[in-house]
């Protein structure tokens, strides 16, 4: 337990010190479609779908957010919000291209760091990265594998840093163009 706990606080650090920045313009991007017409989507891939429902059905969701599929149309007023533990995932690699393509600014959440070999951080108007390479806890009886592979608790820590921001920038009528 002692081990899990430093881990997860260790990485939790990691990602509060690197992306501290990131996560502030995500909060922004996002209020954006709250200054006007727009929606908030969480397009959430694999178990990051968890993000979606505590944002929608937790005892604090986000203030407009709407439910996203993919038959949700997107219109230039919206923004998007994309959870995915690989930044290969095919599924989330079409969905940014066609934000891209349709010149709607979006956000990206994964696990890998933002360089040339990652497209959707090159797609991206802004990039987080989940920190998470790989399980955080040596298995107890096999010889060198790692298990506790935490990309679900990084991208709830992510998603309520930008929630903290968000909420703060909406109740205080910050400027958010």
């Amino acid at each position: 337990m002692k081990i899990l706990t430093t881990q997860l606080t260790g990485l939790f650090q990691r990602i509060a010190q690197s992306e501290e920045d990131a996560i502030e313009e995500t909060a922004r991007l996002l209020a954006q479609a709250s200054v006007g017409e727009g929606k908030i989507y969480f397009a959430c891939f694999d178990e990051l779908q968890s993000v979606e429902l505590n944002a929608l059905h937790g005892s604090e969701p986000f203030t407009n957010l709407a439910k996203w599929t993919p038959e949700t149309v997107i219109t230039d007023v919206d923004r998007v919000c994309i959870f995915t533990k690989n930044s290969q995932n095919e599924q989330a690699l079409t969905l940014a291209k066609k934000l891209s393509e349709d010149f709607i600014p979006f956000a990206a959440v994964a696990s890998e760091k933002a360089d040339e070999e990652n497209p959707l951080s090159d797609l991206a108007y802004t990039y987080i990265s989940m920190k998470v390479k790989g399980g955080i806890l040596p298995h107890p009886t096999k010889l060198g594998e790692r298990v506790v592979i935490p990309h679900l608790m990084a991208a709830l820590f992510i998603y309520e840093a930008i929630k903290l921001s968000y909420d703060e920038m909406i109740d205080d009528g910050d400027e958010l163009l």
